[in-house]
């Protein structure tokens, strides 16, 4: 059940007032004389987050516990200066006005930060994969969660909702699995997502994918509110509260409206911008899965990122072992690749994009070139394309859509779409 809602007008946004008033009308008088688990994303999701810790933190003040957990994923650990960077608050206001409020790190890769809740049998993902079961998903899933969680009376999630490469949408119980989850979750799920591909999920509400972390989310042995968001530029379209899945589905089906921006036809060359949020690989590859759909077969996709020097924090050795490449390749030959964790292969083949491998030869729908501060060695090593960003003339690819060539300023969250015929009519 939504307890509160807030939709902005068409081209519209909420203002802060109606955001507030929203959460008050949520959330006033709840909680009181608990503890309350707040999961928010990290830095490579746009939410005004700052306004809104400081909104929770108010209207919250009769809890007997308030802390702030980053649902990372396999992200990396944020210092204690990120963490005040991304709620908002200076050093001296986390010693003194939010002293008592908790800000923490989700740690994926730690059996003693997690805890098992329940276990997913092969039987049970194998009926929610469907067509899409392969037997590389393995077997039995443990579900594994941040045990931090068994400390409080209520969990409190708030992200927000956006087309997404492995689930569909983005948002809701994804701050739990994988959001503070261990690594079988995460690599499970992932697969899953790639074995549907990136094109045959994103801005799909249901898919397998969100069927397996709503399976998961229900084993989960407490309450759990959303306060799931729609977000447009920097500020909020809408805002949803209620249970985990009614908030999330009406995330969804607004965020459907405001993020998907359709075309009659596929672009042949596409040069998408990956802004500096996404600081590694890792995460830039949105700028890829966004834009995958729109680009017509044998056509390119740059990844334009010349502020980026890493592929991935945490994942970057088994990535420069395996490089960047179409499904088949992997599955074809698996004996080959079975010891590479399944989320890192699931990675390399949503920013490869769809393709095919036959008698030893890869043959990618698109082409995908970087053009980022790594250098063409790197980029040949990962079995990408490579362009020198400092070669790039930006003007040379504005206003040119009516050519076949397509300029994204900002990608990363919008997601870019070919109307199909039915669509059209």
């Amino acid at each position: 059940m939504i307890v509160a809602q807030a939709v902005a007008p068409t081209a519209q946004l909420l203002d802060s007032e109606m955001i507030r008033q929203t959460l008050h009308q949520a959330l006033d008088g709840k909680f009181a004389r608990e503890k309350v688990l707040v999961l928010i994303p990290d830095h490579t999701r746009t939410i005004p987050l700052p306004a809104l810790f400081r909104d929770l933190v108010s209207i919250l003040q009769a809890t007997r516990q308030l802390d702030f957990m980053v649902a990372l994923g396999t992200h990396p650990a944020l210092s204690e200066e990120q963490l005040c960077a991304l709620v908002g608050i200076t050093a001296e206001e986390r010693q003194t006005t939010y002293q008592q409020v908790g800000i923490l790190n989700h740690n994926w890769d730690s059996p003693d930060a997690l805890t098992q809740i329940a276990t997913l049998p092969q039987s049970q993902i194998q009926a929610i994969a469907g067509e899409r079961w392969h037997p590389t998903l393995g077997g039995d899933v443990p579900v594994n969660i941040n045990k931090r969680i068994l400390d409080y009376d209520h969990l409190l999630i708030l992200g927000p909702t956006f087309p997404h490469e492995v689930v569909g949408f983005s948002g809701g119980a994804k701050y739990l699995f994988p959001g503070i989850s261990g690594a079988e979750m995460i690599n499970v799920t992932h697969w899953l997502g790639a074995l549907a591909g990136v094109r045959g999920t994103i801005g799909i509400k249901k898919t397998p994918v969100r069927d397996m972390i709503h399976a998961a989310a229900s084993c989960v042995p407490k309450p759990i509110t959303l306060i799931a968001l729609v977000v447009v530029g920097h500020g909020l379209a809408g805002m949803f509260v209620g249970d985990h899945i009614t908030a999330w589905e009406a995330a969804a089906d607004l965020s459907a409206e405001r993020h998907i921006l359709w075309y009659d036809k596929p672009f042949q060359r596409v040069l998408s911008w990956a802004p500096p949020m996404y600081d590694e690989l890792w995460t830039g590859g949105k700028a890829m899965y966004k834009l995958d759909p729109v680009v017509a077969d044998g056509g390119e996709v740059v990844i334009y990122a010349p502020h980026l020097s890493i592929v991935s924090h945490v994942h970057g050795r088994y990535i420069y072992e395996i490089g960047y490449h179409v499904l088949e390749y992997f599955l074809k030959q698996w004996d080959r690749f079975k010891h590479i964790p399944l989320g890192v292969l699931a990675h390399s083949t949503h920013v490869r994009g769809d393709g095919y491998f036959q008698d030893g030869s890869e043959y990618p729908r698109v082409n995908v070139t970087l053009s980022s501060q790594l250098p063409a060695e790197d980029c040949q090593r990962l079995a990408l394309d490579y362009a020198d960003p400092n070669q790039i003339d930006l003007s040379e690819w504005q206003n040119r859509e009516a050519e076949g060539v397509l300029f994204v300023p900002k990608a990363g969250e919008m997601l870019y779409r070919v109307r199909t015929h039915t669509e059209a009519t």
